[in-house]
């Protein structure tokens, strides 16, 4: 996105949250490409013949985000970091209906280790990485939002650092030591078996 459609993009958020409907109309052709592409990464790490297709999330996400005109919208890296949640949230919520359903909670399967200097793990569940990542969240409550924003969202170490009002070198910081906070607690998680 160029500088002035990411300044069209705030000023459009703006104006929704003031009442403005046919903002959010010139909204969302203007961001869909870019929920898109965070769906994207979301169904890469799904399992195969997943029910949920990549255009299915972004309109779960969208349905989601019309209810959220009370959201004091910054500007467009919130609005991707909000989006990235509420998508984080329907497939955790996916994975956790299917897990009740078959009868464990391991049903949807994402690598962690991405990236990692640390050995490759076995992949884990949406659920268990959400439980980790609230754990992370009533211990620091930052860390796991750079956690949000990077693994959940996409969004780039300046955009986070934007939406976080930190220095890019606190998010690289942070975004080191939560994955291997992170790893640490799934790791105990399977060894306690839960």
């Amino acid at each position: 996105m160029t500088r002035s459609s990411i300044q069209e993009v705030s000023g459009l958020l703006r104006a929704w949250r003031g009442g403005d409907d046919a903002a959010l109309n010139d909204l969302m052709p203007r961001v869909y490409g870019e929920l898109h592409r965070l769906a994207h990464l979301y169904m890469r790490r799904e399992r195969a013949g997943h029910v949920l297709q990549t255009t299915a999330l972004v309109n779960e996400a969208f349905l989601r985000l019309v209810d959220a005109r009370e959201v004091d919208w910054r500007d467009r890296a919130h609005f991707f970091a909000v989006s990235s949640n509420l998508m984080r949230r329907v497939l955790v919520g996916m994975a956790r209906t299917r897990g009740y359903q078959k009868g464990s909670g391991n049903a949807v399967k994402v690598s962690f280790a991405e990236g990692m200097v640390i050995p490759s793990q076995p992949d884990i569940g949406f659920d268990k990485l959400d439980e980790a990542l609230t754990a992370l969240a009533e211990f620091d409550p930052r860390k796991a939002k750079v956690v949000e924003m990077r693994f959940f969202g996409g969004l780039s170490i300046e955009e986070t650092a934007e939406v976080l009002k930190v220095s890019q070198e606190t998010v690289q910081r942070d975004w080191r030591l939560a994955k291997v906070w992170l790893l640490k607690e799934l790791r105990n998680q399977g060894k306690d078996g839960s």
